[in-house]
């Protein structure tokens, strides 16, 4: 039999099947899988590449606490037996740490009172004591008065009589860039025990004949703010005094210094009330006051003291109470001639102050 043609062959046979071709596989976004690999870039992004960057240290930071030196506590320790301090110490050693800081750039801290005789400059006097012992060197108390101011009574007097008017003259020469810290030792008064410097007013000339404004002020504080770190400013009676108003246009932090007189406690009172009622300023310097309150008379009792501290709890952000002591009655004040529990009230009060700065 012959074979069949070809195109016939080609008819008769079917085609062979042809495999299908295999499904490409189309790969979805895994979105958890992007979220992990971004968090993992984020991860090594921020890992500290050195040890010195991650703050690893062998050297450790850890406080320890001091044994007790005072009281029986202290007693023991000096025994050999070593004992924590007790609560009152603690808060001591609180207050000492409070007041022994140093603060980023100058602080003008200002004692005020509408009254004369409230106080006012042996505050400023013994604050100025408390920071300068404690913190060191660079404590100004100034004396911004214009009626007959006495910070330069109370305090021990320089190798010279001058004061600010003589220092004003010279203010722009020591703000040049060739003053020294010691040119300043012309104008200034150095108290050796307590450390700290006076800038005294004139009392024995009337305000007339040394007037000082607005301006002199702000020369004066130029001056001030480039030698020291704290500025305690002893100021007048007058509210009303251009000298007295550039004054809180400086300040940092209010004091108001009280005895227990009811004159005394009122007319700072009504100060506060007052500065509260004015600009944005002098109402924050109000609200962050702090109240000093001296038991200036041997005749007022501790319920006198607390009958005026209670009145200030509700004007000022903090109080504190000083007791009677006759090293304050008179004469040249030093923080070393006062009774024990004097100096811890000036410390409490220092510490007090310091929390506002």
């Amino acid at each position: 039999m012959q074979p069949a043609p070809a195109d016939q062959q080609a008819k008769a046979t079917p085609p062979a099947p042809v495999a299908p071709a295999p499904a490409t596989k189309v790969q979805q976004p895994n979105p958890f899988a992007a979220k992990t690999q971004d968090q993992a870039a984020a991860v090594q992004e921020k890992a500290p590449a050195t040890r010195r960057e991650a703050r690893q240290s062998f050297l450790t930071q850890e406080q320890i606490e001091e044994p007790a030196t005072k009281g029986w506590r202290g007693t023991m320790t000096r025994l050999g037996l070593r004992m924590a301090p007790g609560e009152d110490e603690r808060a001591g050693s609180a207050d000492v740490q409070a007041v022994s800081q140093h603060w980023p750039g100058p602080r003008t801290i200002a004692i005020v009172n509408g009254k004369g005789g409230a106080g006012k400059t042996p505050t400023t006097v013994l604050l100025s004591a408390i920071f300068a012992r404690y913190g060191g060197a660079g404590v100004l108390a100034w004396d911004n008065n214009q009626t007959r101011g006495t910070l330069g009574w109370r305090t021990e007097q320089g190798p010279h009589e001058a004061t600010l008017l003589e220092l004003l003259p010279e203010s722009e020469k020591l703000l040049g860039t060739r003053a020294q810290s010691a040119d300043l030792d012309h104008f200034v008064h150095h108290q050796n025990r307590d450390r700290f410097d006076v800038l005294r007013s004139k009392p024995m000339e009337l305000a007339s004949a040394q007037r000082v404004d607005a301006e002199d002020v702000d020369a004066i504080h130029r001056v001030a703010s480039k030698y020291y770190r704290l500025i305690f400013i002893d100021s007048g009676n007058d509210e009303s005094d251009p000298m007295w108003r550039r004054m809180i246009d400086h300040t940092d932090q209010l004091v108001m210094a009280t005895t227990t007189r009811d004159d005394h406690a009122e007319a700072g009172a009504l100060l506060l009330e007052a500065l509260a009622q004015q600009n944005n300023k002098a109402r924050a310097l109000a609200q962050n006051a702090v109240a000093v309150v001296t038991q200036a008379d041997s005749k007022a009792t501790v319920a006198d003291v607390n009958r005026v501290a209670d009145g200030y709890k509700t004007l000022a952000r903090d109080v504190a109470t000083i007791p009677f002591d006759p090293a304050m009655v008179d004469g040249l004040l030093r923080y070393e001639a006062l009774r024990p529990t004097t100096q811890r009230a000036w410390l409490a009060a220092g510490a007090a102050v310091a929390r506002g700065l």
